[in-house]
């Protein structure tokens, strides 16, 4: 959970590059909740909880494109390659690029993992 609030803290933040762990962490817990807003609303029959789900998706369409574009920065890609269908989910599950790139420092370190959640880089 804590990786799926750090991307919350950086809501539009399309600079510097997002580990595999927070981006797939950030996925995982909005399809969860997606998902568990859709069964509660379809359960209780309510399909007002349904606006409620729409709603969410919309609240969460810009951190969930930059973490993505993040993503990208970290394997050492453009943010564009968002946009390349199969070829993004592949740079998704591609393991970080070594040391810094001109997208900031390597975010994988063993040391400080949780510690600097949140916590942005002058």
């Amino acid at each position: 959970m804590n990786w799926y609030l750090k991307v919350l803290k950086q809501y539009a933040d399309f600079k510097g590059r997002a580990r595999r762990k927070e981006y797939w962490m950030f996925f995982l817990f909005n399809i969860i909740i997606s998902y568990g807003i859709m069964g509660l609303a379809l359960g209780l029959e309510m399909p007002s909880l349904s606006i409620l789900s729409s709603i969410y998706s919309l609240a969460v369409l810009v951190p969930g494109i930059a973490v993505g574009v993040r993503r990208m920065h970290d394997v050492g890609k453009s943010g564009w390659f968002l946009l390349i269908p199969i070829y993004n989910l592949i740079l998704a599950c591609t393991n970080s690029e070594e040391g810094d790139n001109k997208w900031g420092a390597n975010p994988k370190n063993p040391n400080n993992e949780l510690n600097e959640i949140g916590v942005s880089e002058a």
